[in-house]
């Protein structure tokens, strides 16, 4: 069966419409927004007067352009019917920020005080003084992860500093205590020296009961990860590599099963060894797979699949001898369809524009393939994270990452590659295999 797993990029907007309140108004509005190719979702009324309504509608648009072409013919074709305004909801999402920190204990009496906070807090510290390990039972550092950025490869918009990184860090956040209850707090590091990273996340680890490294450039991320995990004794994972890795290996379990062949026999080949080519590479290399070709501008990046156990090669290669193309370049349109072979298996992961359109792969013989909008690491690091915390790993292992890629495998539904990130069931499968490989 083919399988094709591709979603348009489209701009969320809230139309503002003074509508007249006669019959017939709303429907008309529904036509002309139809024949404009406007897709429609929620419709309400946000308020009204002797004669008219306020509406806001819901809308899926292609891009700004066609949200003008759209104002424009309502306000020049629909009598009755005045743009008020429109709503950005995801400006509207983000105002104030996704996250704050709440207190778990109730505070409506001086004898709750006494209980939480002074006098009866020192008997907690105390506890703790003697017995550092008491520390994950009475305050919330066992549950507890810092989502690290210094900025410089936030999403597929680059070097753009932490600040303006902090909207992903603050999603991250959300992530984790909607699917797994973990409590996560963003760190943003003016700094791309590995040495300054290293030492203040040295400086701050006591704090947390783990370390998610995230948007780190490479080639850094890879020694601030290698010196973190040597350095710190709580669970250090750079998330743009391992977490993105385990869903592609879950991706491909998934394929595999559903194929007949068998995963550790393919050839596959990956463009760009930044921090999600590399993480992908290594983690499918200590799955089993013998032959893995990688292709990537840079000499270090080359250098360093070859010292793992890889093979450099050229964009011509890959295409040509790979059994499945995993492309991480962050190079829209890079594949072409003339280079796709008969059957293969194409995953162009890059966000927000993948090095092709899945459809365009399928149409060009491509057996599978699916971007970055299917593949996503959010199915991962939560549960990646929680296992670690449960199981009070020191370190992340390629047998926990593997437990984490079988366990979305076995979560995959019907003709899906992959299962629902809003599946919380699938979090809990991801975390308890975690902390099982964690305890082996």
């Amino acid at each position: 069966m083919v399988t094709v797993v591709k979603r348009e990029q489209k701009i969320l907007r809230i139309l503002r419409l003074r509508v007249l309140d006669k019959p017939g108004y709303l429907g008309r509005i529904a036509t002309r927004l139809g024949e404009l190719e406007v897709n429609i979702g929620d419709v309400s009324i946000a308020g009204q007067g002797p004669d008219y309504l306020i509406r806001e509608l819901s809308v899926q648009l292609k891009d700004e352009a066609h949200l003008q072409r759209v104002i424009e013919s309502v306000t020049n074709n629909l009598d009755g019917v005045t743009v008020e305004g429109v709503i950005d909801p995801v400006e509207q999402a983000h105002r104030g920020g996704k996250i704050g920190m709440k207190s778990r204990a109730p505070l409506d009496t001086i004898a709750e005080m006494r209980k939480i906070y002074t006098p009866g807090v020192a008997q907690i510290c105390k506890l703790i003084h003697k017995d550092a390990s008491q520390s994950r039972i009475f305050t919330t550092i066992g549950n507890s992860v810092a989502v690290v950025t210094n900025g410089t490869a936030i999403l597929g918009l680059g070097n753009i500093g932490p600040v303006a990184g902090m909207p992903v860090m603050e999603g991250k956040a959300v992530l984790y205590e909607q699917l797994v209850g973990i409590s996560a707090i963003p760190i943003l590091i003016e700094s791309r020296s590995v040495e300054d990273v290293v030492n203040i996340v040295k400086g701050i680890a006591s704090t947390f009961g783990a370390i998610h490294l995230e948007d780190i450039a490479a080639p850094e991320c890879f020694e601030i990860e290698k010196r973190l995990e040597a350095e710190l004794s709580i669970p250090v994972l750079h998330d743009d590599q391992h977490a993105t890795a385990a869903v592609v290996l879950g991706a491909l379990i998934t394929i595999s099963q559903r194929s007949g062949f068998h995963l550790e026999n393919c050839r596959v080949g990956i463009l760009g060894l930044g921090a999600a080519g590399a993480g992908i590479a290594q983690l499918l290399l200590s799955y089993g797979v013998k032959e893995i070709l990688g292709a990537d501008l840079r000499d270090d990046a080359m250098t360093r699949l070859k010292a793992s156990g890889g093979t450099p090669a050229n964009l011509d290669t890959v295409m040509r001898d790979s059994d499945i193309v995993i492309a991480t370049t962050g190079v829209p349109g890079l594949i072409k369809p003339e280079a796709i072979r008969k059957d293969q298996i194409i995953l162009a992961i890059s966000n927000p524009d993948p090095e092709i359109d899945p459809e365009l792969a399928i149409a060009s013989g491509a057996k599978f393939a699916a971007d970055g909008r299917t593949i996503n690491n959010a199915l991962a690091f939560p549960g990646l994270f929680k296992g670690a915390l449960a199981a009070e790993a020191r370190y992340f292992t390629s047998k926990m990452k593997i437990a984490a890629a079988q366990a979305i495998a076995g979560q995959t539904k019907l003709d899906d590659l992959v299962p629902s990130i809003l599946d919380r069931g699938v979090h809990d499968h991801v975390a308890n295999a975690v902390a099982i490989a964690a305890n082996e």
